[in-house]
């Protein structure tokens, strides 16, 4: 019979594939992370010889293994390299080395590592992302792929792909979500002391110009507005808590956060109602209310937009399982 595959309950085995021009901060995040989870994840380094790797900050690492590490690999996770490093086909040896990962492993990459599963024709017809900075080059190298950059990853259940640096962050707490619930994850957040969960997307990190001087910012009323979701939120209201005309507040409001009023509020209440599907036993009806949804019906259609999955399954997804009671 053929050994059963490995699960993350049993221990996970994350590598971590590197190539020269890699960024060492990203580099460094899937170890950092899943380490914090203390749930039976161990991280190995590998490169496609098993050969020391250039970094784009001037000095060079020797992993602990070569491409043979992605044939027992659970997940694996492309790391970043400099944008000027990269190619829109892979070196022989690149190449090589991800036709090694074995048949139903997680295959996840962080920055710039969405251009090496792209160029390994991973992402052909699924949504993908990488940085924003990146994006006019990967969509005229790869214009087959669904490209979003207004967001910071995306998971395309075996696929999955993140933003720029910190986003790597999120996308392996999303993956200790996804494997053992959200209270292993907050406590892996904690221990590193960074966010469980991150507001908005990439949008808000994209260079603009800077505000007219003359302009108050929209952050109170942002604040005051999270305060306050169940309530009734018009862009009258909240122009009018900003002291600003509602043309002003809309257009101030996208410079700061890249996103219209209603857009963010959307976003607001989802992640609040995703907090509340993970963390608590309350109702459907008994959440959408606490969000400033009229109806469950309402709150079932926006999740569903936004994840494709119904408030019960995000809820069976998520919330750890309950402990065995054994006598």
């Amino acid at each position: 019979m053929p050994a059963p595959e490995p699960t993350a309950s049993a221990g996970h085995h994350v590598v971590v594939l590197a190539q020269d021009g890699v960024y060492p901060f990203e580099l460094g995040i899937p170890s950092r992370i899943f380490g914090a989870a203390e749930a039976g994840y161990t991280v190995t380094v590998c490169s496609p010889t098993g050969g020391p790797f250039s970094t784009n900050a001037g000095f060079d690492v020797v992993p602990s293994a070569g491409a043979e590490a992605l044939e027992r690999a659970d997940t694996v996770i492309v790391a970043p390299v400099d944008p000027r490093a990269l190619r829109p086909s892979l070196s022989e040896e690149l190449a090589g080395a991800m036709a090694r990962i074995r048949p139903g492993a997680r295959i996840a990459s962080i920055c710039t590592g969405g251009f090496t599963l792209a160029a390994a024709g991973m992402l052909e017809g699924r949504r993908a992302t990488t940085h924003w900075q990146c994006e006019p080059v990967f969509r005229s190298w790869f214009p087959e792929v669904d490209l979003d950059d207004n967001v910071l990853f995306v998971d395309e259940g075996d696929l999955l792909t993140s933003a720029g640096a910190a986003a790597g962050i999120d996308l392996c707490l999303h993956l200790i979500r996804l494997d053992h619930g959200a209270d292993v994850a907050a406590r892996a957040a904690r221990r590193c002391v960074v966010a469980p969960h991150r507001e908005g997307g990439q949008a808000q990190f994209v260079e603009r110009p800077i505000p007219e001087a003359g302009d108050a910012s929209t952050a109170a009323t942002r604040e005051w507005a999270l305060a306050r979701l169940e309530e009734p939120l018009t862009i009258t209201r909240l122009a009018r808590h900003a002291h600003m005309s509602e043309r002003t507040f809309v257009r101030r409001f996208r410079e700061e956060t890249g996103l219209p009023p209603r857009r963010w509020l959307t976003r607001q209440r989802l992640d609040l109602a995703r907090r509340l599907l993970e963390t608590t036993d309350l109702g459907i009806d008994a959440i959408a209310t606490s969000v400033g949804y009229a109806t469950a019906t309402s709150l079932r259609h926006h999740l569903a937009d936004a994840l494709g999955v119904s408030p019960l399954t995000y809820r069976r997804t998520f919330q750890p399982a309950p402990e065995r009671v054994t006598t």
